[in-house]
């Protein structure tokens, strides 16, 4: 198991195509947009709770129909999958991880792109990438992916800590053009109300399930199929009924336990030339800071 976490982290310490090269441990003292002692460095360092956070925060996009047209019809993912999904995974390092100037500079590039982003969906709805309340939407998404991801098959998160993860992130996805990012958890819980009666099931849903159980992201193909299932499980179950995923779709008998093992491994395995523990190194703490 620890073999495979190495190679699951090597494989994403390097920046993907197109993404700038990251000294994330310079220079010495530059501080992040978040804190060290913050719960979003001890929860974005995880690989497992990254990667079925991620996931399940795409499928939650997905589901929203202007976001769904957007990520289909303006973004690599459909030819490139695993460039796609490395870049914004890194893009998160960079967002937590890296100097603040860094991260603001990477920030603002995102913003730009996303003002040239236009188009309808099919069925004829106008959308716009920079929508504030798109992008409230995306990084609440995100926000819950990766915290529920974490307590769930990591480490239990308090409901203080929770709160915490929220609250940290909220001041950041202002800097990407949402407007109303929550603040907490029952903040998020006010957002998934909302937009709960605009969700909507679609193909699309099921074709990004099979690209992403076909293409190699991770170095162990049941491995990667396992999280996609661990996604799945933790996804709403208002969205699980309107995109039409039975509990087929979701983990098996013991595969929580198995994922909860994997997720605990992780937190252990300190692998130092990555962004984490490269990050502690520019603050002067130890490589295993979030470790502990």
């Amino acid at each position: 198991m620890a073999r495979n976490l190495d190679r699951l982290l090597r494989d994403y310490i390097a920046p993907p195509p197109g993404m700038p090269l990251v000294d994330f441990a310079a220079p010495a003292g530059a501080p992040a947009l978040f804190m060290p002692d913050s719960v979003s460095w001890r929860v974005m360092k995880n690989p497992v709770a990254l990667v079925v956070g991620g996931l399940a925060a795409v499928i939650l996009e997905l589901a929203e129909p202007r976001v769904r047209t957007g990520v289909w019809e303006h973004t690599t993912f459909r030819r490139d999958p695993e460039t796609r999904m490395r870049r914004t995974g890194f893009a998160a390092w960079m967002t937590i991880y890296a100097p603040e100037d860094t991260a603001r500079r990477m920030i603002a590039g995102v913003t730009r792109a996303h003002d040239r982003i236009e188009g309808r969906t099919p069925d004829s709805v106008a959308y716009r990438a920079s929508d504030p309340e798109l992008l409230t939407w995306v990084h609440a998404t995100a926000a819950y992916g990766f915290s529920e991801a974490y307590s769930r098959y990591v480490r239990a998160l308090s409901a203080d800590e929770m709160d915490c993860f929220y609250a940290e992130g909220a001041p950041v996805a202002a800097l990407y053009g949402a407007d109303t990012p929550p603040s907490s958890r029952a903040a998020l819980d006010a957002i998934f109300t909302t937009m709960a009666p605009k969700i909507e099931a679609s193909d699309i849903v099921f074709e990004f399930f099979k690209i992403v159980r076909a293409v190699p992201i991770l170095p162990v193909k049941a491995v990667q199929r396992l999280m996609v299932r661990g996604a799945v499980s933790m996804t709403p179950d208002w969205a699980r009924e309107t995109l039409g995923l039975d509990r087929t779709f979701g983990l098996r008998a013991g595969e929580h336990t198995l994922l909860r093992a994997m997720g605990a491994a992780a937190e252990r395995f300190v692998i130092e030339d990555a962004p984490p523990a490269q990050a502690c190194k520019r603050m002067g703490l130890p490589a295993s800071y979030l470790y502990r």
